[in-house]
């Protein structure tokens, strides 16, 4: 088991302090990073706990999963490896500005 815990359902209005009060009452905690969005810098509702030890990540998600934290139950798991992410912008492997059938660029109109 790893000791980087994946935490969703948080609240909007909860920070990264507040999540790391929370989980310092189980054990030492290492880091604490609620994900935002990067146009608004809003909560998108999840983020991640890592925890000083396995035992300590092991408790947390014993005591802390459905637990209500500021009126939610979160979900607390133990946190995946984080996978590639597929490239953005024009162009690229799913197409782009004006690729593709049906687009009406680049045809004789008749």
């Amino acid at each position: 088991m790893g000791k980087k815990l994946y935490v969703g359902s948080i609240s909007f209005n909860a920070t990264e302090e507040d999540l790391g009060e929370l989980f310092s009452s189980i054990g030492e905690v290492a880091s604490v990073k609620i994900i935002t969005d990067a146009d608004t810098g809003r909560s998108k509702g999840f983020g991640f706990v890592e925890m000083s030890s396995e035992g300590d990540a092991k408790k947390a998600i014993e005591q802390l999963n459905g637990k209500k934290f500021m009126e939610r139950a979160l979900i607390v798991n133990e946190a995946r490896p984080q996978q590639p992410r597929e490239k953005r912008g024009f162009g690229g492997a799913r197409g782009g500005y004006g690729q593709g059938r049906g687009s009406g660029y680049g045809r004789d109109r008749r």
